[in-house]
């Protein structure tokens, strides 16, 4: 009889207690969480031209860069104006409540901001933004 007493005892301490383990799990989802960088960048740096009236965009955007040379940059990669119909296409699918803002170089040729605003509108996408920098009053 007490080996049936010592078997059944041991098989209650063989449970394995999930409890550490869904912690550390948990503070690692918190971790890449806070870590992630939600905006996706165009992958340039430009010179914005300065507005009194710009608005600020709280919503995850799709950001399409114009260098002032006309280079057209998208999810840090440089595409061409054919692309960019198709890539801000592919973006929007994935983040549908995001807004497309157009960060073009204040020296960037107004051709090629238009056809980038083509492009832009030929995907589905009708109320594009142009970044600004705040101007000082």
């Amino acid at each position: 009889m007490r080996r049936r007493a010592n078997r059944s005892s041991a098989e209650q301490n063989a449970d394995i207690d999930m409890t550490p383990m869904l912690d550390i799990v948990f503070i690692m989802l918190i971790f890449f969480i806070v870590t992630t960088s939600f905006v996706k960048e165009s992958g340039i740096d430009v010179n914005r031209p300065s507005a009194k009236t710009g608005e600020t965009k709280a919503q995850g955007n799709i950001i399409v860069g114009i260098k002032a040379n006309g280079e057209i940059w998208i999810d840090k990669r440089q595409v061409d104006i054919r692309a960019v119909r198709a890539n801000v296409s592919r973006l929007h699918a994935e983040n549908p409540l995001g807004s497309v803002i157009i960060a073009a170089d204040r020296e960037t040729k107004t051709y090629v901001l238009v056809a980038v605003m083509d492009q832009i509108r030929l995907a589905g996408i009708m109320n594009a933004s142009i970044a600004t920098e705040s101007e000082s009053q």
